[in-house]
C-alpha cells in the first residue's frame, strides 16, 4: 500500500519568551493512500500543530516529513506553497469562502494559482467538483446566500479541484448542527469509498467514527490509534435525524 503521508521522529518547539513549549515529543505516524484517519485530542495535544505540518504550513523542529514522495525539510518557502497548491486540499471550520463570490469562482480560486490551467479548463474542473458534491445548481449563487452545510461543500469542492493527494479537513463539523455535521460526513465517507484520501482532525467522538482509523494525540504524543470497528455509517445516521433540526 502506497504511504502518501510519512511522519518520521517528527519535534515541534515553540518559543514563548524564556519559555521552550515542546508542542509534538516525536511523532512517528503515516497514512496510507485510500485512508480516512481521523485525529483527535484535547487543546494543547498537538493535533492542530501536526495538521499545520501535513498542510506545509508549518515545519518540524526535528525529524522528517514525507509527502507523496518528497521530503518538505529541504523545501523554502516558495516551493512549500507550490507543493501544497498541488498536493492537497484544505476544508476549514469556518469554511474560508470570499463573501460577496459565486460558489463557483470559489472553487475556481486554487486553480488561479496554476498557471498550466486555462481559464476554460478551470471552469470545467471547477463544475465537474461542484456536481461531485451535489451543488451544481447553485453554482451562481454567493456565498452569503448558501446555507452553511452549503458553504462547507462549496469548500469541499474547492478542495477537490486541484485533484489533490490528500484532503485535510480542521473541525469541517464544528459549526453545522447535527443534521447537516452528517450530511457534510456522508458525502466525505462517499469521497473516500471513490478513493478519496483524508486527515479530518475532530474533538468530536461520533464524528470520528465514521473515519475508518483514529489516532489520538495527548500531550505532543500519540496516546493510541486504532482501527474504527463499530464505524459510523453518516447516511444511516441521517435517516434517523428529523429534517426539521436547527
Amino acid at each position: 500500500m502506497k504511504k502518501l503521508i510519512e511522519i518520521v521522529r517528527m519535534k515541534k518547539d515553540y518559543y514563548v519568551g524564556e519559555v521552550t513549549v515542546h508542542a509534538l515529543k516525536g511523532i512517528d505516524m503515516t497514512v496510507n493512500e485510500g485512508e480516512f484517519v481521523a485525529i483527535m485530542g484535547a487543546s494543547g495535544s498537538g493535533k492542530s500543530t501536526m495538521l499545520n505540518i501535513i498542510g506545509c504550513l508549518d515545519k518540524p523542529t526535528e525529524g522528517n516529513y514525507i509527502l507523496d514522495g518528497t521530503s518538505i525539510s529541504d523545501l523554502n518557502k516558495n516551493q512549500l506553497a507550490a507543493l501544497r497548491n498541488r498536493k492537497l486540499g484544505f476544508v476549514f471550520q469556518t469554511f474560508n469562502l470570499l463573501p460577496r463570490t459565486t460558489a463557483l469562482e470559489n472553487v475556481e480560486l486554487p486553480l488561479l494559482y496554476n498557471k498550466l490551467v486555462k481559464s476554460k479548463e478551470r471552469k470545467e474542473k471547477a463544475l465537474h467538483a461542484l456536481e461531485s458534491v451535489g451543488l451544481i445548481d447553485r453554482m451562481h449563487h454567493k456565498s452569503n446566500q448558501l446555507s452553511g452545510g452549503q458553504q462547507q461543500r462549496v469548500a469541499i469542492a474547492r478542495s477537490l479541484v486541484n485533484d489533490p493527494v490528500v484532503i485535510l479537513a480542521d473541525e469541517a463539523t464544528g459549526n453545522l448542527d447535527t443534521r447537516t455535521s452528517y450530511e457534510i460526513m456522508s458525502l466525505f465517507q462517499d469521497l473516500n469509498e471513490k478513493g478519496r484520501t483524508i486527515v479530518f482532525v475532530t474533538h468530536e467522538p461520533d464524528i470520528a467514527r465514521c473515519a475508518t482509523r483514529n489516532i489520538i494525540f495527548k500531550d505532543g504524543l500519540i496516546l493510541r490509534e486504532n482501527l474504527v470497528n463499530d464505524r459510523i455509517n453518516a447516511l444511516e445516521m441521517l435517516a434517523n435525524i428529523p429534517a426539521e433540526e436547527d
